[in-house]
């Protein structure tokens, strides 16, 4: 059975700009924050997060930014404690 083609998630021309920045980054002029007032580029990651924004920028096809919802974890409700527990803990003070 004949596999069906995926779509690209980034345009090919969002590469370039990734690699571009990539270039920037191993030659050490890769600067990071408003204007390269930030300091140097110090990790590949970080490179890489600069090229796919420019490319955003630019108007390419870029996937959006990960929200932040997935990374935060939902707070589990405690079981309220019996009456006989809490009577201990103070006792003990």
């Amino acid at each position: 059975m004949a596999r069906k083609a995926k779509k690209r998630r980034y345009s090919r021309s969002s590469g370039s700009d990734v690699e571009s920045e990539m270039r920037r980054y191993k030659k050490g002029t890769a600067k990071s924050g408003r204007g390269g007032r930030g300091g140097r580029v110090k990790s590949r990651k970080q490179a890489i997060a600069i090229g796919l924004s420019k490319a955003r920028k630019k108007g390419k096809k870029v996937p959006k930014k990960a929200s932040k919802r997935k990374t935060s974890r939902k707070k589990t409700s405690k079981k309220k404690t019996s009456k006989k527990s809490s009577k201990r803990k103070s006792s003990r003070r």
